[in-house]
């Protein structure tokens, strides 16, 4: 499968991307494990990590199956190394066309962060595979459900930001198709069993929200 075709599948099966802000190589494998062992297949290391490229491209090979890429990607050079690293995703917390077109050119999955209708049509024009909604501390239910109701039915939207177990199902109803986690989690140093943990509260509760 290329790269959007794991996408389009983990959207069907977990749309949640974890976010290892703060990993470091050597527990790249372990925390990595602990995430696609229960199912989880979108895995973003924020490039501003200790030594990103490497936790990417140990996962990328151990993990072929998953669709591992960058956060925090700010620049067309930034996607040139994600990409020769073996990532396939990119995410960003801004929006910025040239980051785009360059995840565009060599066929990446890319998420650029967006806060405004403005944002997210510019971002899909740019070529944006799907819209990550940031910091969703700003953004609440009522705002993804505004946006959904402008932006297409197939149009991507995964909030990100403050996203825990018990506001999932909020945003859900509103119309977000997935989520990214971050802290709630992973954090540096946690034990990759706290991370599985963690992972399977997340898929609970996520299925709970499919259920309603």
């Amino acid at each position: 499968m290329n790269a959007h075709d794991k996408f389009t599948h983990a959207l069907r099966a977990l749309p949640l991307v974890g976010i290892l802000r703060g990993v470091s190589p050597h527990e790249a494998l372990p925390i990595g494990e602990a995430l696609t062992g229960v199912g989880w297949t979108l895995i973003e290391v924020p490039l501003n990590s200790p030594q990103p490229l490497q936790s990417i491209e140990a996962m990328a090979s151990a993990f072929p199956d998953a669709l591992v890429g960058a956060g925090t990607v700010l620049s067309p050079h930034d996607v040139r190394n994600v990409h020769a690293a073996g990532g396939r995703l990119v995410v960003a917390p801004n929006f910025n066309t040239a980051v785009i077109q360059e995840a565009v050119r060599l066929g990446m999955v890319c998420l650029p962060g967006v806060m405004t209708a403005t944002e997210a049509f510019a971002a899909l024009d740019a070529g944006a595979t799907g819209l990550k909604l940031f910091p969703c501390e700003m953004i609440t239910p009522a705002v993804v459900k505004a946006l959904r109701a402008v932006l297409g039915a197939d149009t991507m939207l995964l909030p990100v930001g403050g996203i825990t177990p018990e506001n999932m199902g909020a945003y859900r109803a509103a119309g977000a198709s997935g989520f990214g986690i971050g802290s709630a989690l992973y954090q540096p140093g946690m034990a990759a069993l706290s991370v599985r943990e963690n992972a399977m509260n997340f898929i609970a509760a996520y299925e709970g929200t499919i259920r309603a």
